[in-house]
């Protein structure tokens, strides 16, 4: 399984997901601190979720930042969130 696939399938499994979108950017920072050739260093997600309502953009974060602790302390340098509650897309 690649590192985007375990991301998609640990994210799917923790939360309630309208939309997932999980999106490599490795081919963005080649050369830099962090990278490596075979890429699957830097993503991005963009997510909607009803399990995100209530919640401040701090503590959606912290969700995600929980599942996806192992990545985080290995295989990905870089992650950034987009993240969105069903209610925001109201």
């Amino acid at each position: 399984m690649t590192v985007k696939e375990n991301i998609e399938f640990k994210v799917n499994k923790a939360i309630n997901c309208e939309l997932l979108e999980v999106i490599d950017e490795s081919h963005k920072h080649a050369g830099h601190v962090g990278a490596r050739p075979e890429g699957e260093t830097h993503f991005h997600i963009n997510m909607v979720s009803a399990d995100l309502d209530g919640k401040s953009r701090v503590a959606r974060q912290r969700m995600v930042y929980k599942v996806l602790v192992d990545e985080l302390a290995g295989p990905v340098h870089a992650l950034s969130l987009n993240l969105k509650a069903t209610a925001d897309e109201k």
